[in-house]
């Protein structure tokens, strides 16, 4: 007989969009500042100090049709 437990898991995307509309696409200012905001609310969320490095996969980058995307995922278990 198998023995086994149970989990359900809710994640959470945090999604910074940056407009990068054609023909010019987005500025390096808009995206650092989005990073920024993104970097720190990481940080804020899993008590990251600030003199510590970010894990190499902690913020994601997406380029959609019309947008560049920051994000990172918050994963909860759900009773």
């Amino acid at each position: 007989m198998a023995t086994f437990t149970t989990e359900t898991v809710t994640t959470v995307t945090r999604r910074w969009v940056v407009p990068a509309h054609e023909p010019w696409g987005a500025t390096a200012a808009d995206i650092s500042k989005a990073w920024a905001a993104a970097e720190l609310a990481y940080r804020e969320y899993y008590d990251v100090p600030k003199e510590q490095p970010l894990r190499d996969d902690a913020l994601r980058f997406r380029a959609r049709d019309e947008d560049i995307v920051i994000s990172f995922d918050i994963e909860r278990q759900t009773p």
